[in-house]
């Protein structure tokens, strides 16, 4: 057997029978849920419970990361519409016409970020439109983190049907 034998059996590239891939799905929505718009949760339950300097730490973050969101947005938006509509397509076209299973990996993971990241988009826009400080930016940080997390959870879920449909049709028992 020679390295690449080797590497390719260490590393399988069946995407949904790799221990790797459920770890990094677990990872990327744990770090969605987390980072909200760009600011740990902890420091939103840290101002809420504290106030005072926690409080004014938030909201500069927020206002600092909302304001880069809202200008990267701005200046290459389409551009960046553009580009994720083009992988996305490519992906999804690869992974479930063509039948590459990496590819229906990345886009099971790819889509519902990209949803993430149109949420982002909104809520920044939102708190900057508001003008929210204070409760009222915090109730806006936990609405966003609980979709977030909703959209994570269905997420989880259709990957996980999907991959139990693909490791059953394309393992020892399927076709």
């Amino acid at each position: 057997m020679d390295w690449y034998d080797t590497i390719f059996e260490l590393i399988d590239m069946r995407s949904f029978s790799n221990l790797w891939f459920w770890i990094a799905l677990a990872v990327v929505w744990s770090t969605a849920s987390h980072w909200v718009l760009g600011v740990p949760y902890d420091m939103v339950a840290r101002a809420r419970r504290h106030g005072g300097q926690a409080a004014e730490d938030l909201e500069d973050l927020v206002r600092i990361n909302t304001n880069r969101l809202l200008f990267i947005g701005g200046v290459s938006g389409l551009w960046l519409l553009g580009l994720a509509c083009f992988l996305l397509t490519g992906l999804a076209l690869l992974g479930f016409v063509y039948r590459v299973e990496f590819a229906q990996a990345l886009f099971l993971l790819g889509f519902p970020m990209s949803i993430v990241g149109a949420l982002n988009l909104s809520t920044a826009r939102l708190i900057q439109d508001e003008r929210a400080t204070g409760e009222a930016l915090w109730r806006r940080l936990t609405r966003h983190r609980t979709i977030v997390q909703a959209i994570g959870m269905v997420s989880i879920f259709i990957t996980a049907l999907w991959g139990m449909y693909q490791n059953l049709s394309i393992g020892p028992f399927g076709g």
